[in-house]
C-alpha cells in the first residue's frame, strides 16, 4: 500500500479511535530499563560511551521487585491520569517482554519474567487504557547501525522490527496506543517501511492509537519538553519529563511541582491536547518519592477540579479568549473555567467578558460567588482574603453563562463594539 492511501485508510477511522485519549487529556509514561541501574540518564550507554559487551551485563544484574507496575498504575489512578505508556524496548535495545526476536529480554535475563505482561495486567486491574512505547533506534542490536549503509543489514533489522511490533500486538489482548521513538538512522518512511509495519499493528489492533515518530504523520504529534498546542485540528500530546531526564536519576534536584503540572494540564486541556507525564522508575520498579509526592497533591486537586480538564474541552485561543494577569482559561460549551494562578484577595475582576454570565462558583466545592456583571466588566465579590487552595496555588472559578464565552480586550480602557 502507498503512504497516501495508507494515510487516507487511516484518517477515516480517525474520530471515532481517538475519542476516548482525547476525553482522557493526562497519561503516565514510564521509562524503566537496565539504565535504571545506573541511574546517569537512559542515554548513558550513549553519552559515556559503554561498550556493548559491558553494558550487557547489566541485563544479568538487573532484579526488579515482585509486580511493580501495581504501585505505577495505582499511583496513576490516584494521580487523575487516564492512560499508561511504558517502555518496552528503549534506545539501550533490551526488550521488556519474552521476545522470540532475541534473547536479549526481561524473560530469558536477570529479572526472569515477561515485565510487560506485568505492566498489562496493572493497567487492567486499575482500568487505564495500555500504551506500548517502542525505540526504533537500537544501540544494541548489530544491524542498527549497519542499517543505514548496508541492504542486508536493514533487511535483518526491519525483519527484527517489525516482528517485535508483531508480538507486541499479539500477545497482550487489546493495546490502545503504540508510542514510536527515535527513527534513526534511516531516513525515511520508506526505509523504514513504516506503513507496512504500523499496518501489522492495525491489523492485529484495530482500534490502536499510532503517534508520529516513524515517518508519518498518523494520529498525533508528540512535542517533547514543551507544551504547546498543535494547529487547530491535529491531535496532539505533549510529553513531558519530571525531572529532566526519562530514566531513573536520583541525584536531580529539578523535580516539577505540582503547580507546574497543573500549569501544563491546563495548556494542554486549553490547547486541545494531552500531557503525558514521565515517572523513571527505581531499579527495583519503586517510584521515586519525589514523584509520588507531587502526584498525590496533583491527583487530589484534580479529584475536585477534573471537569475543568476532562472531556470534550474546546480550544482557548485568542479568538476566545484573551491573557488577564491573573490566571488562564479552559471551555466547555457553556462553561468556562478560569484558573486563578495569583490569587487578589477580596476582589476579582474579569474584564471584557461579552456573554452573560448565570452563575459563578468555586469548582473544588461549589461555593456560590456573589457578582456583578456590567458591559465590559465581571466582579466577583467577597472572595476569601487567602487563595483557597494553599497547597497548588490554583483555584478554579467556574463561569455558567447563557453561551459560549467569549471574552474581547484591547489595549486601551475602552469598550469594544
Amino acid at each position: 500500500m502507498d503512504i497516501d492511501t495508507y494515510l487516507e485508510q487511516t484518517a477515516a477511522t480517525r474520530s471515532e479511535r481517538i475519542r476516548w485519549w482525547q476525553d482522557a487529556r493526562f497519561g503516565m509514561f514510564i521509562h524503566w530499563g537496565l539504565y535504571a541501574q545506573l541511574g546517569r540518564h537512559e542515554w548513558v550507554m550513549n553519552r559515556e560511551r559503554i561498550p556493548v559487551a559491558e553494558y550487557e551485563k547489566l541485563a544479568d544484574t538487573w532484579k526488579p521487585k515482585e509486580r511493580p507496575a501495581r504501585e505505577w498504575a495505582a499511583l496513576a489512578k490516584q494521580a487523575g491520569m487516564k492512560y499508561m505508556v511504558m517502555t518496552t524496548k528503549h534506545h539501550e535495545g533490551f526488550c521488556l517482554w519474552d521476545s522470540q526476536q532475541t534473547e536479549y529480554n526481561a524473560a530469558n535475563r536477570g529479572p526472569g519474567r515477561d515485565l510487560v505482561r506485568e505492566f498489562v495486567e496493572a493497567c487492567r486491574e486499575f482500568d487505564l487504557k495500555i500504551g506500548f512505547y517502542y525505540s526504533l533506534m537500537d544501540w544494541h542490536h548489530p544491524d542498527g547501525a549497519l542499517c543505514a549503509t548496508d541492504e542486508a543489514a536493514r533487511r535483518r533489522f526491519m525483519d527484527f522490527t517489525q516482528g517485535c511490533v508483531r508480538e507486541l500486538m499479539s500477545n497482550y489482548g487489546k493495546i490502545d496506543i503504540l508510542w514510536y521513538d527515535v527513527s534513526w538512522p534511516l531516513p525515511d518512511a520508506e526505509a523504514w517501511e513504516s506503513v507496512k509495519l504500523t499496518s501489522i499493528a492495525r491489523e492485529l489492533q484495530p482500534h490502536i492509537l499510532v503517534n508520529n515518530r516513524a515517518k508519518l504523520p498518523e494520529d498525533f504529534g508528540t512535542p517533547e519538553e514543551h507544551v504547546t498546542a498543535a494547529e487547530e485540528g491535529r491531535a496532539w500530546e505533549a510529553c513531558m519529563t519530571f525531572n529532566g531526564a526519562w530514566g531513573y536519576m536520583p541525584i536531580s534536584p529539578d523535580w516539577r511541582p505540582a503547580r507546574e503540572v497543573l500549569s501544563m494540564l491546563q495548556t494542554a486541556a486549553a490547547g486541545q491536547g494531552n500531557l503525558l507525564l514521565n515517572i523513571g522508575p527505581a531499579p527495583d520498579g519503586s517510584v521515586p518519592p519525589e514523584a509520588v509526592a507531587r502526584l498525590t497533591d496533583v491527583g487530589a486537586w484534580i479529584d475536585k477540579n477534573g471537569e475543568a480538564i476532562y472531556g470534550q474541552v474546546e480550544r482557548a485561543g485568542r479568538e476566545r479568549v484573551e491573557w488577564l494577569p491573573l490566571g488562564r482559561w479552559t471551555l466547555k460549551g457553556n462553561d468556562a473555567y478560569f484558573w486563578c494562578t495569583r490569587w487578589p484577595g477580596r476582589e476579582m475582576v474579569l474584564g471584557g467578558l461579552r456573554t452573560k454570565v448565570n452563575a459563578v462558583s468555586f469548582l473544588a466545592d461549589g461555593t456560590p460567588i456573589t457578582f456583578e456583571q456590567s458591559e465590559d466588566r465581571l466582579v466577583l465579590k467577597n472572595l476569601p482574603y487567602h487563595d483557597p487552595d494553599p497547597v497548588t496555588g490554583v483555584t478554579v472559578i467556574k463561569l455558567e453563562c447563557d453561551g459560549p464565552l467569549v471574552q474581547k480586550l484591547g489595549a486601551g480602557c475602552v469598550v469594544l463594539e
